[in-house]
């Protein structure tokens, strides 16, 4: 077994890989440490493999860099095909839109072996705009995932549903073999679906194991967010997707006894948080972006506990057929 993986899924990402690689092949002080780098190639019609294989040319010989393909469309089949893959105790996983900072693979490693209750962690996560994003886009900026938790390493609370997303994620390769199923029963945005939650919902899998999510400072990428990830068009549906498996992602840690409960709770929760932003806002809920994708979430959490019922019948019949 190597030290670490860094496993890269892409779909149509030919022209932001280059920048990922570049920083990977610029890592520092990786000399005592065994590690290699992964590209999953989820479906894409791009020139990918170009690129892997043009970075291959002039790439270190001792840092093995991979390519493989994973034809089911969704971030979680390519994240569990990069697992499948992995030769690394540790996998690291970078989206084609984040670049690490030049020690993000050595710190990584260094804080695996010295967590050794740590399931997964992850880091800072800087936001790299290419357009000014709109007002008081901080509070929201979590969604997008860009976070920053201060410089003390900490403990997520993943029974709060306080967890780091899939950007930056380092992940124990035994931790996710033994605890997260092959198939999440989040998959992502593919096609038609905008649910999203699978970075979630494997995280809680870990929990539910009994293994600790942390925070590590030291460890820090920069995410490229253009200017289409800023607009209405992307954020309301993005915002409603997340609140969509809301409930769902509640119901893995909970007790059968519990989730009733948890329900009305959710439904209740929602609905006053609705009632308190249009309080607040009234008409600015259509013409202020971040208070607009604000009120879709909370809508969307509503919905979810509908959303969780009809794919709970769904799943019975097919066990019945």
């Amino acid at each position: 077994m190597l030290d670490f993986t860094v496993a890269i899924p892409t779909y149509n990402g030919a022209n932001r890989l280059p920048l990922v690689l570049e920083k990977l092949r610029s890592q520092i002080n990786t000399e005592n440490i065994s590690w290699e780098v992964i590209i999953v190639d989820n479906n894409s019609s791009d020139n990918v493999t170009q690129v892997v294989n043009s970075f291959r040319s002039e790439w270190p010989d001792n840092i093995p860099l991979r390519y493989c393909f994973e034809a089911q469309q969704g971030l979680a089949f390519a994240r569990q095909k990069a697992i499948e893959e992995a030769n690394g105790n540790f996998i690291g996983f970078l989206d084609d839109d984040n670049l690490p900072e030049a020690d993000w693979v050595i710190e990584a490693v260094k804080f695996g072996q010295e967590h050794q209750t740590a399931g997964a962690y992850s880091g800072k996560i800087i936001g790299d705009f290419e357009v000014n994003p709109p007002e008081n886009f901080d509070t929201i900026q979590a969604f997008l995932a860009i976070r920053e938790h201060g410089s003390k390493t900490c403990l997520f609370e993943p029974e709060k549903l306080r967890l780091p997303p899939g950007a930056g994620l380092v992940v124990r390769k035994q931790a996710w073999s033994e605890n997260v199923p092959t198939r999440l029963a989040l998959i992502g945005r593919v096609g038609n679906s905008i649910v999203a939650g699978e970075d979630y919902e494997a995280l809680l899998y870990l929990h539910k194991g009994g293994w600790k999510i942390w925070y590590n400072p030291t460890m820090c990428i920069h995410h490229k967010i253009p200017k289409q990830r800023l607009e209405k068009e992307y954020l309301i549906p993005l915002a409603k997707g997340i609140g969509l498996a809301t409930f769902q992602l509640r119901t893995i840690n909970t007790k059968s006894w519990q989730i009733p409960v948890i329900f009305l709770k959710t439904i209740l929760g929602n609905i006053k948080r609705i009632l308190l932003l249009l309080i607040k806002y009234r008409f600015q809920v259509k013409t202020k972006l971040v208070v607009a994708f604000k009120f879709e979430f909370f809508w969307g959490s509503l919905l979810s506990t509908f959303y969780y019922l009809k794919n709970t019948g769904k799943y019975r019949k097919q066990k019945l057929i």
